[in-house]
């Protein structure tokens, strides 16, 4: 289990809940899929190497890649664009709920939390389930090591 669960309050469907995200599989998932450094992509701006987590090269699935790209943000500004690109890396992260068919779509959201802090909303469309919001409280702390 990420040790972010000590770090960042977690909220599911509105209650904090760092003890689900240990007994929930689904919650433990979207958890690792946030928080886990996925591959750079070819093209993005890294430090002479391509940071991630080695097994992407070598997945059973082609193309298979475990982890966001949320880690990409930490030596930037939170500006609205930053904020623009964690919500595209957080979505990029959580496609594989759709694609292989235990979400019917998520959707994310980023909100600006007082001057330096941001937070993401997860919303995980269960199929025949009801919805799963995961709310993290202050994602620019933990990008950020701060």
């Amino acid at each position: 289990m990420p040790s972010y669960a000590q770090d960042v309050p977690l909220y599911v469907n509105g209650v904090e809940s760092s003890l689900l995200a240990e007994t929930n599989p689904l919650v433990r998932a979207a958890i690792i899929s946030l928080f886990t450094w996925r591959r750079a992509e070819p093209d993005d701006v890294v430090d002479d190497t391509k940071w991630g987590w080695w097994g992407d090269n070598v997945s059973a699935v082609d193309g298979d890649k475990i982890g966001s790209r949320l880690w990409l943000l930490a030596r930037e500004k939170l500006t609205q664009d930053t904020m623009n690109r964690a919500v595209q890396y957080a979505q990029e992260a959580l496609a594989w709920f759709v694609e292989d068919g235990v979400a019917s779509r998520v959707t994310v959201t980023a909100q600006r939390i007082q001057v330096s802090g941001m937070g993401l909303t997860a919303t995980i469309y269960r199929v025949n389930q009801p919805p799963l919001e995961l709310r993290f409280s202050d994602v620019w702390s933990l990008i950020n090591n701060v």
